[in-house]
């Protein structure tokens, strides 16, 4: 399973080569590193800093930029962090992030109060500095984060460096991304349909075919095979899961084919699938899918119903800006509250996984299908979709509330004006087929359209396209 809470960080402090005085930039390097660790070391990201390449550990001379370079790319490095320990230097700066094409965070700490008369110059300038680097970004045509220039005991500062470890987080789930595509869409769908070229020309997203003798295959292989680890996975079903009589009577069948998925989905090397829902299980085992996406899912790898290639892209974005840390779902937008106008149900026929089950409740499979409300809470909704070449994000917050029982996987949820929501859907380029993960995430989506290029942000406050 691809791992959405790893990430690495390269920092290469940096500092003005003559001027203000580099015994300054020592001073704040010294007291800035050890609060910049343990910041990143509680968010679980591994720092790689340039320590080895030069006698001080700061970047001021462009010679150095080939071998800071060659120690980001031999460490496997996903982001770029620029601290300021004076004025910096924004040249190399912005040739190694030009070079590198990696998400780039500016910062750095607020200057200390110029010397007393008769001292010749303020100590750093850090803030005169920052502004320098982020014009020479800008000329390198380089995509930057900036975070205000704060003092390293600010709330600030934690804050956001988490807020950009989530965005880089989502930038290297994006880059390089493979989605499984297990058969072909219902022929009803017209709505899922999606430009794999255009995909794999723009964003290098590669969508792995698997037709149907494949995928049975390799669910016989395992039901045939592997009684052992089909019995082991059942086993672990029965801790979590009440499953109903007809259930039951396919259970080895439905373990065969979430190992069978599982394995065709690590052989390709992919983030997440796409799978046909409909007729392929039920034809060939006698089985229906639903409760073994959201297995899936519980498991670690996004799984969309109804081969929605653009919904599978959507949850991968959403688990990595969640970092992995809460199992996403791909919903219906179904049907409005009976009682709360800005009240919506997400509703699926049974693929949520159920680590998201509300609280106290069992979590029934009933004829292949799961049967249970999802918790509430603070939850970000996203959907990444196209029409005619162009690509949008859509990316806002909404919370959960009660509401009536309903069959399947569901969340009652409260917006803050659900006939804007409405309107945005309806007039595109959107279906009704939305992600979801808990948390709010709604700032991060947005920045992160600031390094997928050729992706728009958009949410429930921006016009509508018509």
């Amino acid at each position: 399973m691809y791992d959405f809470s790893k990430l690495t960080v390269g920092i290469a402090p940096t500092r003005r080569d003559f001027f203000p005085p580099k015994e300054g930039a020592y001073e704040v390097k010294k007291m800035m590193m050890p609060v910049l660790r343990e910041i990143f070391a509680k968010l679980n990201v591994e720092v790689v800093d340039i320590d080895s390449v030069n006698g001080e550990g700061l970047l001021s001379d462009n010679a150095d930029i080939p071998a800071v370079k060659k120690l980001f790319l031999d460490r496997g490095v996903d982001a770029l962090f620029f601290p300021h320990a004076n004025f910096g230097q924004e040249e190399p700066v912005a040739k190694l992030a030009a070079e590198m094409n990696l998400p780039v965070l500016l910062w750095g700490p607020r200057d200390e109060a110029p010397p007393p008369k008769p001292a010749p110059h303020r100590q750093t300038d850090i803030q005169c500095g920052l502004l320098a680097t982020s014009k020479a970004l800008q000329r390198y045509d380089v995509p930057f984060t900036y975070i205000e220039n704060c003092r390293l005991d600010s709330p600030v500062l934690e804050r956001d460096l988490e807020s950009f470890v989530r965005v880089a987080a989502a930038v290297k789930a994006f880059r390089g991304m493979r989605i499984l595509q297990l058969s072909t869409r219902p022929r009803q769908f017209l709505t899922v349909k999606v430009n794999e070229s255009e995909l794999l020309e723009k964003f290098r997203i590669e969508v792995i075919p698997v037709e149907s003798a494949e995928i049975v295959g390799a669910i016989k292989e395992v039901l045939n095979n592997e009684g052992p680890l089909v019995k082991e996975r059942i086993a672990e079903w029965k801790k979590i899961y009440q499953f109903d009589e007809n259930s039951e009577k396919v259970i080895d069948k439905l373990a065969a084919s979430a190992i069978g998925i599982e394995r065709l989905a690590e052989r390709y090397d992919c983030r997440g699938v796409s799978g046909e829902c409909w007729s392929l299980l039920s034809s060939n085992f006698g089985i229906r899918s639903c409760f073994l996406w959201g297995d899936l899912i519980n498991r670690g790898l996004p799984v969309a119903c109804e081969n929605d290639i653009h919904g599978c892209i959507s949850q991968i974005l959403l688990s990595a800006i969640a970092r992995g840390r809460s199992p996403v779902f791909l919903a219906d937008i179904t049907i409005r509250h009976p009682e709360n106008d800005n009240g919506e149900l997400l509703w699926h026929c049974g693929p949520f996984p159920a680590a998201l089950a509300r609280e106290g409740i069992s979590k029934e499979v009933i004829s292949c299908h799961g049967a249970w409300e999802i918790r509430g809470g603070d939850l970000t909704l996203g959907r990444f979709d196209a029409i005619k070449g162009e690509y949008l994000l859509f990316a806002d917050e909404c919370r959960g509330v009660d509401g009536p029982w309903t069959d399947g996987n569901y969340l009652w949820v409260q917006t803050g004006d659900w006939v804007k929501w409405e309107k945005k859907f309806i007039y595109g380029p959107y279906i009704h087929h939305i992600a979801g993960v808990h948390g709010k995430f709604k700032k991060e989506l947005a920045e992160l359209c600031v390094y997928l290029r050729n992706v728009s942000h958009d949410n429930a406050d921006l016009p509508c396209r018509r």
